[in-house]
């Protein structure tokens, strides 16, 4: 991947919806370098799909969160499958440093975000946890 595939990808990103003459235009390309970078990437399997953000998306989840997650000793596998099964939980990432696991929590009100966090805090193996409350967000790829 190139540089005018960076540049194709973070305006699709930006505008999934957008046309081909549009993006010619915002990437000083012709119509049809468009289409043909569009279709490589695809073909390669970079660009797995478009997708929509609806309003109705942000608004399922009024309250969001991240949580980061100490697990002691090894008992990550098990832990992870146990979030799995949560439903207010929107991802879980493994990480390495300080955390082991990183959750994304979306809940609809504080009380049954505190519910969440309450009940990952109990599973047996957590030794330590911090939460951030994602307040507004800036930017959405």
């Amino acid at each position: 991947m190139d540089e005018t595939d960076a540049r194709l990808i973070s305006a699709l990103r930006h505008d999934a919806r957008a046309s081909l003459s549009d993006l010619s235009l915002s990437l000083g390309l012709s119509r049809t370098t468009v289409r043909s970078r569009i279709d490589k990437l695809k073909a390669r399997g970079d660009i797995l799909g478009f997708s929509v953000v609806l309003r109705e998306d942000t608004l399922r989840d009024p309250v969001r969160g991240l949580m980061m997650i100490g697990i002691e000793g090894r008992g990550t596998e098990r832990i992870i499958r146990q979030l799995q099964g949560m439903s207010e939980l929107r991802a879980v990432y493994s990480t390495n440093g300080r955390w082991d696991v990183i959750v994304e929590i979306g809940t609809d009100t504080l009380e049954s975000f505190d519910a969440v966090l309450f009940r990952i805090r109990a599973l047996d193996g957590v030794v330590a946890s911090e939460t951030s409350l994602l307040l507004s967000t800036r930017k959405s790829a």
